[in-house]
């Protein structure tokens, strides 16, 4: 039976972190707070908000929602985005996703400032992910995959990681995070021959496929460690992820459930990078 990576177990640890980045702050009379943009009234963002504001509470940070209607037009939410950049008391912005189709996504984003865009989403945070610098931050999934190998000891340095998923919210910034902890990283995806030999060569095997149940028994081997980012309602109604976890648990070392491990962990990272945001502006 392989060990469970529990998100909660890494919860707790990193949660204390952020109290303590938090309470440093306020004693020097700021509070790290987060801004919220939404656009209309999208249920999986209204759940996901709502997460984010019982965690920012939970760790005491503030928080402050900048809701548009469906039909806003691009010039106010762009000026709504710069009001966010301008406005010193926000540290740490939250601009919710997919917009309506009538809105240019892209120029939307990088309007953001780089500064307080603690989801990784804009070009000047990504660009500093892939040359490991500190500006801005990376997305919040992929660091919370490398909070969890760190939470239960597992060194990268030397160890493979195979990564499947080239996107720009988990993939690739996945991989550039593990080759900065010395890992030696190979990405692959739909197009990659002999997925399944890959992903055995893996000792750790991190999973951003987007699609349910790609990975099965075929693709592990005893030893290895699983990364489950994905996360899809099955066919049954319940919550599952990429890999085929019944299938899996029996062969491999260690598994993060779905639900309960990655996810769970992508709302405290994006609140500490809100505190985070907060402590450089007292640098």
């Amino acid at each position: 039976m392989a060990k469970q990576l529990l998100g909660k177990e890494v919860n707790a640890s990193y949660n204390e972190r952020v109290k303590e980045m938090v309470s440093k702050v306020v004693a020097q009379g700021v509070t790290p707070t987060l801004g919220i943009i939404r656009v209309g009234e999208r249920e999986d963002d209204l759940s996901y908000e709502r997460g984010a504001t019982k965690r920012c509470e939970t760790l005491g940070v503030a928080c402050e929602k900048f809701v548009l209607p469906e039909d806003v037009s691009e010039e106010e939410l762009l000026r709504t985005i710069e009001e966010v950049n301008q406005n010193d008391k926000i540290h740490g912005v939250l601009l919710f996703r997919p917009l309506p189709k009538h809105l240019n996504e892209e120029k939307v984003i990088q309007t953001l400032d780089p500064k307080k865009d603690v989801d990784g989403i804009t070009d000047g945070s990504l660009a500093a992910v892939f040359a490991g610098k500190n500006l801005g931050f990376p997305p919040c999934t992929p660091q919370g995959c490398m909070e969890i190998l760190d939470h239960y000891g597992y060194d990268l340095t030397g160890k493979k990681v195979v990564v499947i998923g080239r996107s720009l919210v988990v993939g690739k910034p996945a991989a550039m995070m593990a080759l900065k902890k010395n890992a030696t990283v190979t990405i692959c995806h739909t197009k990659t021959k002999d997925l399944a030999k890959n992903c055995q060569e893996a000792d750790i095997l991190i999973v951003a496929a987007g699609k349910a149940g790609v990975v099965d028994a075929s693709y592990v081997r005893p030893g290895q460690v699983v990364i489950d980012v994905g996360i899809h309602m099955g066919d049954d109604g319940k919550l599952c992820g990429d890999v085929k976890y019944e299938e899996v648990e029996p062969v491999v070392e260690a598994i993060t459930p779905v639900p309960g491990g990655c996810g769970s962990v992508t709302t405290s990272v994006l609140v500490g990078h809100v505190a985070e945001a907060a402590m450089r502006t007292l640098s």
